[in-house]
């Protein structure tokens, strides 16, 4: 909606365009960017179709789908490499934050990417759980 972009732009970021991302900033001077969003099945009911033994997971093509995007929004358009470290879980009340960062460009035009979340409830000193890593070109 025009209030929440309203909101991130008063914040210093900029939409993401995408439904599982939010937001996306530059970090200045370093040509590192970051994007993120919250995922959770009462926004993205859809996410409920991956369950394994009873738990909802982010699918592997979900990831994709993140390293995707935040390629186009940085200038690679190819997914070059992904590495899953962990599940994505989906708790059935509440949501996850990710964050997803893509790193500068290397001499090659090669960015690499790393991908975490947390509960959304989490405090700030509770660590965040990568879950993929991987390489933009």
């Amino acid at each position: 909606t025009s209030d929440s972009r309203a909101n991130l732009s008063g914040a210093g970021l900029s939409a993401a365009g995408h439904p599982l991302l939010g937001a996306a900033v530059e970090l200045a001077g370093t040509g590192t960017h970051l994007f993120t969003g919250r995922l959770s099945l009462q926004s993205h009911p859809w996410l409920a179709d991956h369950a394994v033994a009873g738990t909802v997971l982010l699918p592997g093509t979900g990831f994709l789908e993140l390293a995707l995007q935040a390629g186009h929004h940085v200038g690679c358009d190819t997914v070059e490499e992904l590495t899953l470290e962990a599940p994505l879980v989906l708790p059935e009340k509440g949501g996850v934050d990710v964050q997803l960062n893509v790193g500068a460009p290397d001499d090659s035009g090669r960015r690499e990417l790393n991908l975490h979340s947390r509960a959304q409830d989490a405090g700030d000193d509770e660590p965040w759980t990568r879950h993929a890593t991987g390489t933009l070109a």
